[in-house]
């Protein structure tokens, strides 16, 4: 047995089968820095994955790095469960100066455990709370944890499967154009909700993501955002909009709402707000609905001290000005450009998403597949997304060099290309 402690076979023997990233990526990772991940046998890998939109600021951004080891060296609190701490009031008041002053928005900052899941988990129960209420209204190809609240939230069988449990008080409403051509399914929750007889229970919430991230990328339309959030309005519930993968930044603004016309009760984020990669869940709700009482929501870790450091450096680094939002519009052109490359190649493909969430539907997750193992292979890290896996979704830092970006995708187009002619030869 070896005792060489970056032996794969150690992940294989003793890591449970729940891990997944890693059997497509099967190598390791040993450092990183910006847009790239290098292997223990010297291997540089470009990274399109950027740990599913965690690291939107790239790895180990030398500005985040200095602060958080700046403060690890003057021993600087570590943790502190919800206590007051110089670093939680640096981040606080970063943040109500550079995003929500801008934005003209009031909301309260409510520190979670450390997920995503959590987050929303938080959400779910401020609404409910709030309105009285127990059902939720959440939509197809939704996702939004695995834990079990979110999870009754989250569209994906596979996932739910994993419940082990019923997944009850959520009612499921078709997203935009789940049925092309045939209507706004704003209209079909419109009846819903007014038809005393349509067995949808007055909802305490609607919870939905602007850009379905593992969903395939479906964009909604800010019309139908609008509808929703009148919808919402109209019923008593609130809107919760789940910004957890679609945040600071990825799809052009920092929220991915901000020029959807609507003004969600209650946002979540996670991954990226940190900055660093490092643990942080975050609920954004109006005052007038932040009902939970002392403790009511509570974590040993929410609230990672760690976390603020970054993110506040995060925050005054990148949205100071506007200069870094022009930035992610000129690189997500360039990334529109690769993409329509494959489509190109492909009867049917077409590309999805907004900005830096984007990527393109090759018609079946087995292409997909394949085009991401093949680039892999010739150093690119990039994933799927979608409910057959039929998307290839491209998640780079919005730091990512041009030069880096642009050798990302012929990487992505090459293996692509010649994904698509075997299958062609094999055809023959």
């Amino acid at each position: 047995m070896s005792t060489n402690p970056t032996d794969i076979s150690v992940f294989k023997r003793r890591e449970s089968e729940a891990r997944s990233y890693c059997r497509g990526f099967d190598k390791v990772f040993t450092s990183a820095s910006g847009s790239e991940m290098i292997s223990r046998d010297g291997e540089r890998y470009i990274d399109f994955l950027a740990g599913c939109s965690s690291l939107n600021y790239g790895h180990n951004d030398p500005d985040l790095k200095d602060a958080l080891i700046a403060h690890i060296q003057a021993d600087g609190i570590a943790h502190g469960l919800d206590m007051h701490t110089d670093t939680k009031a640096a981040f606080i008041s970063a943040f109500e100066k550079l995003i929500l002053a801008p934005r003209d928005m009031a909301h309260k900052l409510m520190f979670t455990g450390p997920t995503g899941a959590n987050a929303v988990e938080a959400a779910l129960k401020i609404a409910r709370k709030a309105t009285g209420r127990t059902n939720v209204v959440a939509f197809t190809n939704g996702f939004h944890g695995v834990t079990q609240g979110a999870l009754a939230a989250t569209g994906n069988s596979y996932h739910r499967g994993g419940a082990g449990t019923a997944l009850s008080d959520v009612t499921r409403i078709p997203y935009e154009d789940y049925f092309p051509g045939c209507g706004d399914t704003a209209d079909f929750l419109e009846a819903m909700l007014n038809d005393r007889s349509s067995g949808l229970d007055a909802p305490a919430a609607i919870i939905l993501e602007t850009v379905q991230g593992e969903g395939g990328l479906n964009a909604a339309s800010p019309a139908w955002l609008q509808r929703i959030a009148e919808l919402a309005r109209k019923a008593g519930a609130l809107l919760i909009v789940d910004d957890v993968q679609a945040g600071c930044g990825r799809t052009g603004t920092f929220f991915s709402f901000e020029e959807m016309g609507i003004s969600p009760d209650i946002i979540t984020m996670a991954k990226s707000i940190s900055g660093f990669g490092l643990p942080m869940g975050l609920v954004l709700v109006k005052p007038e609905y932040d009902v939970m009482g002392p403790a009511e929501h509570n974590g040993t870790f929410r609230g990672n001290t760690h976390a603020f450091v970054t993110a506040r450096a995060a925050l005054e680094k990148f949205w100071a000005n506007d200069a870094f939002q022009h930035d992610i519009a000129r690189r997500a052109q360039i990334v529109e450009d690769g993409l329509q490359s494959i489509a190109d190649m492909i009867d049917g493909a077409r590309l999805k998403g907004r900005n830096m969430m984007r990527g393109v539907d090759v018609g079946s997750g087995a292409l997909a597949s394949d085009i991401c193992a093949l680039a892999f292979e010739r150093g690119l890290i990039i994933e799927t997304s979608g409910p057959e896996d039929e998307v290839v979704k491209i998640l780079a830092p919005l730091t990512t060099p041009d030069e880096t970006l642009l050798a990302g995708l012929d990487i992505l187009i090459g293996a692509t290309q010649d994904v698509v002619n075997a299958q062609k030869f094999a055809a023959e």
